[in-house]
């Protein structure tokens, strides 16, 4: 027995030595008093301070500690963290950070091929940068941007990568050294290490995207040739959480973007992020850098899609503060390395299949490369074009850049299948986001471009009690809003959620807004066995910008229980991030307002004579209530209805609608009339105004302004539409759902039902369809697939089956079983069987343990003889 248990003991071992952290010999420290006394206090401790990370926050090694350990430096963080004036401490380890490049390296020859100049460049690789220059909006629109005097210029661009061959010929004119460290060897130098694999090529490829030279018969052109650009060499060492904070906060006050093609491993497996103080670096940059106006950080959104990998389970581009950036093939395919996720806002070009062309850049030892691959080719692009944006405006702030490119880009030639229109009428997917990046558009919108309104960040505890998921089940929680702290028009979404699950790549997870867009914030991940679950993870959509907060929100998660593993969710909360005023530009984009037609000039005195009169008339009628404008748009077609106060003397109104303006409720405004600017009106809508139906006027902004009763009215009164160009009052039948009283709330679809109704797909109804049931909210949720009718989601709660299954009873439960399985499931021979087995295999296994395996050693019989022990087995052990 000793000998099993000594065997299970190591097994245990073994797996904590695998799951074990890497220790380096790195430390952060919080210690005040300015940076000499930090050098004391390092020095008195045997540590060599390597330079500041923030004010007063330090980034230390000390010399007699393993660069690579799995035990702790216990006695040396105690004797650090004894001194008065170290606040904090904390000894890093090494993380796991991939550079998101995939395709094996290939050199091109020194000797390049010149093909016929375009577009007035004689930049050899010039005529095969498909993605520059295919035009037919099937590239990225720089040349516009070029033609009207745009090259990045004054834009300050560095790479977080594995260095950047700084005396590259197609770089050296722009490159900055104050954009640029080596956080690896710690030195001003960036350049790389070279190998005979060039496995440190990465960074100068990226590099060459952003800012390789333009016109200077060298291989290729950056996207921002104008641009000034740097590398921190970061990647060739061990990565720690001290070691991406100082990357990341690099002379912020001097370097504008940071372009990042790297993160956690895209295994489909690890759920990772920044540390605290990567989180930092992050929250200092968009705060403080710029002036203020927030450093823009770029990042590839992930190679891992062979490994059925999802973005969201990656911390760096599932922030807020990030711009995910996702890759399109040349022939607008989504590559077979892409993740698809909610957090990915844009896309631009990068490689696909094998007969697609690749990005062409830069490449050590002063070449030039065909064969650029992967997320990691896309994000420098994507850096270029927002270089080149903050040259034709520098003011924007680093919120304004993530409003102009989800206005800009264009979803046109991307092909994916899960494209949808979101609550305000934008295309957005999980695969390309918005879609392709638009540099021309993007530099055009930026030259007028107004700062958006402040952030507000609007918290929303959902009240979940250990709500379980069972296998191959679905549950559907929802989340009422009323109020959210000034956020009225999204920007981010986050759901944080804590649950467990027995293997986490069962899990999938979906958001559904009150204007009905659903986001799938989690996609089911097969190669992720882990046990862990998810600890107030934040999952990020963008896929509701621009929409409002208020109503229900549904939150779904699917379990589908390959092992019949459960689940159960512990917690969540929505976290909705947005503005108190609609951003000036949004309205227009999305709303696109048709001119009014011009005036007909007017022939003779006669018309002129009869139109003033009819004029003079209308102008003194008093009874306009409402009037209903109709306006062409091109994708969004909504209908504004201006609802007037009925004037003070109501008497000289008709008898049917004065009577129904005095039994309606009291009327409340639920949002505050503003313009889209966000400054408060000078003049209300009031009873004293007088409109007449003749005016003429252009629209140049205006606001949905929604009034309503807290109360449905009563169903047998109905408000007639009066319509003031004709003077004439017809009572107009009210449409269902949406005037009888049904609904209490309304956008598009309804959003609240009135008591005694259900809603289902925006509609209110008494009773709910088949396979949908009646849950406590009021909503008809959807049931099992096994089951066609149920009295909740799960599958032991069907009440009536398809016509190919039988109910069947089990334990007080009921569950819909094929007809061609349940004679199987009702035949108790196979129970019997296995149970037999059962004992056949444990009595074997005590003769085996008794007499074979583990025989005593007998003196006199040599080793060899038959009888054998095990290693570790001790004298006298038996099982």
């Amino acid at each position: 027995m000793a000998a099993c248990t000594v065997s299970f003991l190591l097994w245990i071992v073994a797996l904590q030595w695998i799951s074990a952290q890497d220790y380096s010999s790195q430390w952060a420290a919080h210690i005040e008093g300015g940076l000499e006394l930090a050098k004391r206090i390092s020095e008195k401790h045997g540590f060599v301070l390597l330079g500041e990370i923030f004010p007063d926050y330090y980034h230390l090694e000390h010399n007699h500690v393993s660069k690579r350990s799995v035990n702790p430096g216990l006695e040396h963080h105690k004797k650090l963290t004894s001194e008065q004036n170290v606040k904090w401490a904390k000894q890093q380890t090494i993380l796991s950070r991939s550079k998101r490049d995939y395709l094996t390296y290939v050199r091109d020859s020194r000797s390049s091929k010149r093909f016929a100049i375009k577009g007035g460049l004689n930049d050899p690789k010039w005529p095969k940068m498909w993605y520059l220059n295919r035009g037919k909006d099937m590239d990225m629109n720089v040349q516009g941007a070029w033609e009207e005097g745009i090259t990045g210029k004054g834009s300050v661009v560095t790479i977080l990568d594995d260095g950047l061959e700084k005396d590259h010929p197609d770089l050296i004119k722009n490159y900055d050294p104050s954009a640029s460290y080596d956080m690896n060897n710690r030195d001003e130098d960036p350049m790389p290490r070279y190998d005979q694999m060039d496995t440190n090529r990465h960074g100068t490829r990226c590099a060459g995207e952003v800012a390789a030279t333009a016109n200077n018969s060298l291989c290729s052109v950056g996207v921002a040739f104008g641009a000034s650009i740097g590398g921190v060499r970061m990647l060739d060492g061990d990565v720690t959480d001290a070691v991406e904070a100082r990357s990341l906060s690099l002379n912020p006050q001097h370097i504008h973007i940071y372009s990042a093609s790297w993160g956690p491993d895209d295994d489909g497996k690890t759920v990772d992020g920044p540390g605290e103080l990567a989180t930092r670096a992050f929250l200092e940059g968009i705060s403080k850098g710029r002036g203020g106006k927030g450093s823009i950080f770029i990042w590839a959104s992930g190679n891992g899609g062979r490994e059925h990998d999802n973005c969201n389970c990656d911390g760096y581009t599932n922030a807020i503060w990030t711009l995910s950036i996702s890759s399109a093939t040349q022939n607008g395919h989504v590559p077979w390395y892409s993740e698809a996720c909610s957090s990915t806002l844009a896309t631009t070009y990068s490689s696909g299949s094998n007969y697609e062309s690749q990005i062409i850049t830069t490449d050590l030892h002063h070449e030039c490369t065909s064969n650029h691959t992967g997320t990691s080719a896309s994000a420098p692009l994507a850096a270029g074009i927002v270089a080149l944006t903050l040259e034709a405006n520098n003011k924007l702030t680093w919120r304004d850049m993530q409003h102009i490119v989800v206005l800009t880009a264009r979803p046109t030639h991307l092909l994916a299948s899960d494209w949808i229109i979101n609550g305000v009428g934008r295309k957005v997917s999980h695969s390309f986001g918005y879609g392709l990046m638009d540099a021309t558009t993007m530099v055009r919108l930026a030259r007028k471009w107004k700062t958006v309104p402040a952030q507000h960040i609007c918290n929303v505890t959902a009240q979940v009690f250990e709500k379980p998921v069972p296998a191959r089940s679905t549950v559907t929680i929802q989340l009422l809003v009323k109020e959210c702290n000034s956020v009225n028009f999204l920007e981010h979404v986050q759901a944080k959620i804590s649950l467990t699950a027995s293997r986490r790549g069962d899990i999938k997870i979906d958001l559904t807004s009150p204007s009905g867009t659903r986001s799938t914030l989690l996609a089911p991940r097969t190669h992720d066995n882990s046990h862990a679950g998810f600890h107030v993870w934040p999952f990020m959509t963008v896929h509701m910008w621009g929409e409002r907060p208020f109503g229900t929100w549904q939150l779904t998660i699917h379990n589908e229980g390959k092992l019949l593993g459960r689940s159960s969710l512990h917690e969540w909360c929505l976290i909705l991030y947005g503005t108190k005023y609609s951003p000036r530009t949004l309205s227009p984009s999305i709303y696109p307002v048709e001119q009014p037609p011009k005036p007909i000039p007017r022939r003779n005195s006669k018309n002129t004579k009869k139109k003033s009169k009819k004029s003079k008339t209308q102008k003194q009628s008093t009874t306009p209530v409402s009037t209903l404008i109709k306006q062409s748009v091109s994708s969004y077609k909504p209908n504004v209805h201006i609802v007037l106060f009925p004037i003070k003397n109501s008497s000289k109104l008709s008898p049917t609608l004065r009577d129904n303006i005095q039994t309606y409720p009291s009327s409340h405004r639920l949002y505050s009339l503003q313009n889209v600017d966000g400054r408060q009106t000078k003049k209300n809508l009031s009873p004293e105004r007088n409109i007449s139906p003749t005016t003429t006027a252009t629209m140049i902004d205006w606001e949905m302004v929604f009034y309503g009763t807290i109360l449905p009215p009563e169903q047998t009164h109905v408000l007639p539409t009066i319509s003031i160009s004709q003077n004439l009052t017809s009572e107009v039948e009210p449409e269902q759902n949406f005037n009888s009283g049904e609904c209490r709330v309304t956008t598009a679809k309804c959003l609240e039902c009135a008591f005694g109704y259900n809603m289902y797909n925006g509609e209110c109804i008494v009773d709910c369809p088949v396979k949908t049931f009646e849950d406590n909210n009021g909503v008809c949720s959807d049931c099992h697939y096994t089951c066609f009718t149920c009295n909740g989601p799960n599958d032991y709660q069907c009440t009536k089956c398809w016509g190919d299954a039988d109910l069947t009873h089990a334990l007080g439960q009921t569950y819909c079983y094929s007809k061609n399985i349940k004679h199987l499931l009702d035949d108790k021979t196979w129970h019997i069987i296995a149970t037999v087995l059962l004992i056949i295999n444990i009595f074997v296994l005590l003769i085996f343990c008794k007499g074979g395996f583990w025989t005593k050693y007998k003196p006199g019989l040599e080793p060899g003889y038959g009888d054998y022990r095990l290693a570790n087995q001790i004298e006298g052990d038996d099982c």
